[in-house]
């Protein structure tokens, strides 16, 4: 064969150059200039902050019944330094088309995003500045999974083969399965979201059950974590997190697993319920008193109920959840699991404004904006009151810095 361009043998795929040293396309060379340039602007800015907040902090001006915003604002303020300092590093990685680099740089700024986010509600509640970290997630989830050479490997050499082998592994059962061996599953964005929706609804039924059995026999209590749908989020994250923790240890002894999902669901517990009392006041349980009880967040008994059910889930459920995921058509399976995230997206962005604008309401506020008059209509206080049974909102236990 003859000519310059040589073909590779499988499939007549050209044999290019390896994609991390392909030039990146012109607007993503723009958008890292905009990074550079926008990191390089905000920094004097986010310092002058940090400066005149620690020389606020030296001189006394905050005191103990507001320690706990000030520490959340410094790790704010610490979050938008470190955001800033990393956009720059972005851009000009991006420039110089250090695509692997690059792509690392973007896992790490997703993560300053969504602390950014969680500090940002924990002071303000729902605001627009919110906007401003979903959109950077956005754009950064979405380039990452461009300029990653990995994915675009995959995407450029397997991309002929997939088909074929999307097949085979549904005939025989084992689509899902981590091929290399190292752990049970693949950690992929479909298989996450099916684990977070299905332990979203299996946690819900356990913990209606318990309530209806343990805590108050005879008494229904709807336990749901979501605005729409039977669905506690908690044990959703919850499953996620122990997932990608225990993926490697799956073939391991049940006394490890249960230790380190009892480690993992205490500290995911208590940490959750931190922040929901810090962002909205709102406590939707109370340990205070029980066996080995930390602050009232997470306890012993039910540390030791998370270790059941990371055994439980690992040995048992797992493997069934798989086959249960595989049930969806291998043609349709994108394009559901797709539509699906839309819609439990949707599901959380309104479950977290109806809970801020009830947290307004019983601080005193008025519906002031479009957003919060249509939540004070369609999802009043009683309304809220009787979605969500097990939460109360006392707007004195946020560390909001507006109140």
């Amino acid at each position: 064969m003859s000519g310059d361009q040589s073909v590779n043998t499988i499939e007549g795929v050209p044999d290019e150059a390896p994609i991390d040293r392909q030039k990146l396309p012109v607007l993503v060379k723009l958008f890292g200039i905009l990074c550079l340039l926008g990191g390089i602007a905000t920094l004097p800015m986010v310092a002058l902050v940090a400066f005149v907040i620690v020389s606020l902090f030296q001189e006394g001006a905050f005191n103990d019944e507001t320690m706990t915003s000030t520490v959340i604002t410094f790790v704010m303020v610490g979050v938008l330094v470190l955001l800033a300092v990393l956009f720059v590093v972005f851009g000009v990685r991006l420039l110089r088309n250090k695509r692997r680099h690059a792509a690392q740089t973007a896992e790490v700024l997703i993560a300053l995003a969504v602390a950014g986010i969680i500090c940002d509600m924990m002071l303000f509640g729902i605001n627009t500045d919110l906007i401003f970290f979903a959109v950077i997630m956005v754009l950064l989830i979405a380039l990452s999974g461009y300029i990653d050479p990995s994915l675009s490997e995959e995407r450029e050499l397997q991309r002929l083969l997939r088909d074929m082998e999307t097949r085979e592994q549904v005939e025989e059962g084992t689509l899902g399965r981590d091929e290399t061996g190292k752990g049970y599953i693949t950690l992929n964005f479909f298989n996450i979201f099916w684990i977070f929706v299905v332990c979203c609804v299996l946690g819900l039924v356990i913990e209606t059950v318990y309530h209806f059995v343990v805590v108050e026999p005879g008494e229904y209590q709807d336990r749901a974590g979501m605005l729409f749908g039977p669905f506690s989020p908690i044990y959703g994250f919850g499953a996620v997190l122990m997932t990608m923790a225990l993926n490697r240890f799956h073939d391991k002894p049940v006394i490890l697993i249960f230790l380190i999902s009892a480690v993992i669901g205490g500290a995911f517990e208590y940490l959750t319920s931190w922040f929901m009392e810090f962002a909205f006041g709102a406590v939707a349980w109370d340990y205070t008193g029980t066996f080995l009880s930390i602050d009232g967040r997470t306890n012993g008994m039910f540390m030791a109920m998370w270790g059941l059910l990371g055994v439980v889930w690992i040995k048992l459920l797992l493997p069934w959840m798989l086959k249960l995921v595989n049930l969806i058509p291998w043609k349709l399976r994108y394009t559901i699991t797709s539509i699906c995230a839309v819609l439990m997206i949707v599901d959380g962005v309104m479950t977290l404004q109806s809970l801020d604008c009830w947290y307004e309401r019983l601080s005193g506020s008025t519906a002031d904006t479009p957003i919060e008059a249509f939540y004070a209509k369609h999802f009043d206080n009683e309304y809220m009151a009787e979605r969500f049974q097990s939460m109360t909102i006392n707007p004195d236990n946020a560390t909001r810095a507006n109140k």
